[in-house]
């Protein structure tokens, strides 16, 4: 079950409210999250109760965003476990629930291996419920600690490749703090070069059609106090061609073997216009969203969304002048076939950069990929 929980009336700093959270209120554990498709209307927040709740929240993307799927899939398991649900049932539905999105079964995984491994050496489902939830808190915590290393090195590589100190940089669909256990993947680079002094300026794709740019990357750069602008999706080769673009940074939901990209619908697109006009584009994930048994871009699942996303404009939940709450107002033909991608895949001849916790590749290829994954399990394995 999930139901709305809070509502936060701060607007003019950055966000209070954090994207996901676990909560023991005397009724039994819960999962919290920050309701994205209210944003930024309003912040309220949804109770997850079991994991079918979790799922739907998942799909209706209430909580989006690779790494912060890696931590919801976690925490799921750790509430079927806590709340005496079949771990195994909700694990699979969970990591079902998006398929693009390598971090979700990593989380489920992760949390999942913790309690089989506890319920085995001691036989007791608390323990293993214990087990579960510690293992979703370290997931938690290294995606903060992942998020300012990428930031860190993101910006140092920007300083490497552009020259003038003042960035432009265009970003797309929204990988702040809404999507990571901490300030996010590519916006967390952007958020560095204003705190440094060196953002010129964000341009923020709308990302259509749900309009995660204009919705949630906006929302998080006017709380941040950063100099941005919105553009269309399809003003984004004009802004190009008149030389206003220095950098392009976006997020990543899987990372192929041999460096190809799956990222929000419109990504590649910009990855072809970055390299007609010599512009480095960059692609900032952690390591987790490297997903070493998908081969090439050829073999990533690309989500199907609902046609309806593109035929109607879909109103928040609240009101809205000649809609219902929740319903959407019709912008085609009745009937219209729509082709609703949730995400492209772009090659890795086109990636100037991918820049992880551990340390960035380029150029992109697969030997160099699998060389710095290998660095990062030995030094993992050596603590």
């Amino acid at each position: 079950m999930a139901d709305q929980y809070a509502q936060s009336g701060e607007e003019d700093r950055p966000t209070e409210t954090p994207a996901i959270r676990w909560d023991e209120p005397p009724e039994g554990p819960v999962l919290v999250l920050l309701d994205q498709t209210r944003l930024p209307a309003e912040e309220v927040e949804l109770v997850c109760t079991d994991a079918p709740a979790l799922v739907e929240a998942i799909r209706s993307l209430a909580v989006r965003g690779a790494p912060l799927l890696g931590i919801a899939g976690a925490y799921g398991v750790a509430l079927a476990a806590a709340r005496g649900f079949d771990v195994d049932d909700a694990a699979e539905s969970l990591a079902g629930a998006r398929p693009t999105a390598v971090n979700l079964g990593v989380g489920v995984g992760r949390a999942r291996s913790a309690y089989r491994a506890e319920l085995a050496r001691s036989g007791d489902v608390e323990q293993a419920a214990a087990a579960a939830l510690s293992a979703a808190r370290a997931l938690h915590k290294e995606d903060a600690e992942a998020s300012a290393r990428m930031a860190e090195r993101g910006l140092a590589l920007l300083d490497e490749l552009l020259s003038g100190g003042a960035h432009r940089i265009l970003t797309h669909c929204n990988t702040g703090a809404l999507v990571s256990g901490g300030e996010g993947t590519a916006f967390a680079v952007a958020l560095s070069a204003h705190r440094a002094g060196r953002l010129r300026r964000l341009w923020v794709d709308e990302t259509r059609p749900l309009l995660q740019g204009a919705r949630l990357t906006a929302y998080e750069a006017a709380r941040n106090g950063m100099a941005y602008s919105l553009l269309t999706d399809n003003a984004a080769g004009s802004l190009f061609a008149a030389g206003e673009v220095d950098a392009v940074l976006i997020g990543a939901d899987r990372i192929a073997a041999d460096g190809s990209v799956a990222n929000k619908v419109g990504s590649y697109p910009l990855a072809v216009l970055a390299r007609y006009h010599h512009v480095p584009f960059i692609v900032v994930a952690p390591l987790t969203t490297v997903d070493p048994a998908t081969p090439d871009g050829a073999s990533i699942e690309v989500e199907q969304r609902p046609g309806f996303e593109v035929t109607e404009v879909v109103a928040p939940q609240v009101p809205v002048a000649g809609a219902e709450p929740g319903g959407g107002i019709p912008v085609a033909p009745l009937g219209t076939q729509a082709y609703n991608p949730a995400f492209d895949v772009t090659p890795p001849e086109l990636v100037t950069a991918i820049v992880t916790e551990e340390g960035v590749v380029s150029p992109v290829t697969a030997e160099a990929l699998a060389e710095l994954c290998a660095r990062a399990r030995s030094v993992t394995q050596s603590w």
